[in-house]
């Protein structure tokens, strides 16, 4: 996955929007496929629990089917662009252990997905004003820097391919 520049402001307000959507289409789906249910086949005891968890189960879904059929639709591109760049990171940060200390090691693909690693946390923690560690990730990427020039290896997040993590 590639990095690229995206508006802040209209991520912001989209993914806003697609939260709230999601969040009302879960409370009215949940609500009229579980009331319909209990008004159907009520329960002497009182206890509709299951038709409850029935409708929020159908509403999961169908928010999930929906989320997926308009991935591709211009009005999702940011939001679906941070949610397959927190994945591409969560893939690295499983192994980012070895993949540290194969770097310290002057392995190029290590360092490499460091690189992606660091410019990627650093556009995600923009994005979503989550600044709180980004003086730890400048100490990072500085350490990164000397690693590269130590072993004399050009780094660009640009040449990342999450093939590389095979590796690890």
């Amino acid at each position: 996955m590639k990095l690229i520049d995206i508006d802040k402001t209209r991520y912001r307000k989209h993914l806003n929007r697609v939260i709230a959507a999601c969040i009302a289409t879960l409370v009215i789906v949940s609500l009229a496929i579980s009331q319909t249910l209990i008004a159907l086949f009520p329960d002497e005891s009182g206890s509709h629990f299951h038709w409850n968890l029935f409708g929020v189960v159908v509403a999961v879904v169908l928010i999930g089917i929906t989320l997926r059929h308009y991935r591709k639709h211009s009005y999702m591109v940011e939001v679906t662009y941070v949610w397959d760049l927190k994945q591409s990171l969560n893939k690295i940060n499983r192994k980012i252990r070895k993949v540290e200390a194969l770097a310290k090691q002057g392995n190029t693909q290590a360092m490499l997905v460091l690189q992606y690693s660091y410019a990627g946390s650093k556009q995600l923690w923009q994005l979503d004003d989550n600044t709180i560690l980004m003086d730890e990730l400048i100490i990072k990427q500085a350490e990164l820097d000397s690693l590269a020039q130590q072993f004399n290896v050009q780094l660009n997040a640009d040449e990342y391919d999450e093939a590389n993590l095979l590796h690890f």
